[in-house]
């Protein structure tokens, strides 16, 4: 009997606050074109209700896995100019975790082909490993990993909105909330916090004149 089939995909890459969230959709084979049906495809290009009510539907024809990667976990990986090879890593995890012996990512690396040979060694699997890029949009299973990934992302900036007790927009940085929310963090005197990526530029072209001071918070 064949074995199943696996799709990787991730969430919140370019956000400014929260974890990226790597989502993988776990199915039988002779279930695969169920999914075209339901409607899944790329998570950016659905709203937020229907996301959620194909993360439901989901639940019926395969099985969803999250793994969350912390803003500290990202700020180290790009210091080292690494963020590709921390994300290959949680993909092969993820791989790791189940019996797939076919997978397909959404590559993140500008040479396709490349990323999936990375992911392939660091997972070592023998499972088939095809790596794509707008595999979200073009494969099926990855888009069903695209929703996961998306629905569980948002669901961490629900959490985070409700432990900060205030509305912190989407996280991204092109967002005007967000922007105005991670300044107004910046300006105050205990500014070092688990859910917020030091490394990334917009934190550096909001925050204050003056160095931060250094005080862990534990992510909610």
């Amino acid at each position: 009997m064949p074995g199943r089939v696996l799709g990787i995909d991730e969430a919140g890459r370019g956000s400014v606050i929260g974890p990226l969230v790597v989502g993988g959709f776990l199915t039988d084979p002779g279930r695969v074109e169920e999914l075209r049906p339901l409607g899944v495809r790329d998570s950016k290009l659905l709203s937020r209700a229907r996301r959620e009510s194909l993360f439901e539907a989901l639940k019926h024809v395969g099985d969803q896995i999250a793994l969350e990667i912390p803003p500290a976990d990202i700020d180290a990986a790009v210091r080292h100019g690494q963020l590709n090879l921390l994300e290959a890593r949680t993909f092969a995890r993820l791989i790791r975790m189940t019996d797939a012996q076919e997978v397909y990512v959404d590559a993140c690396d500008p040479v396709a082909e490349r990323f999936g040979r990375r992911v392939k060694s660091l997972a070592r699997t023998r499972a088939r490993i095809v790596s794509r890029h707008k595999a979200d949009r073009d494969v099926p299973v990855v888009s069903a990993a695209s929703v996961v990934a998306k629905v569980c992302r948002d669901r961490a900036i629900d959490r985070l909105r409700r432990h900060l007790g205030v509305d912190c927009g989407s996280g991204y940085p092109s967002d005007e909330r967000t922007q105005q929310f991670v300044s107004g963090h910046l300006a105050l005197p205990a500014a070092k916090v688990a859910w917020l990526r030091y490394s990334w530029s917009t934190v550096e072209r909001l925050k204050p004149r003056g160095s931060l001071q250094t005080l862990d918070r534990e992510w909610p």
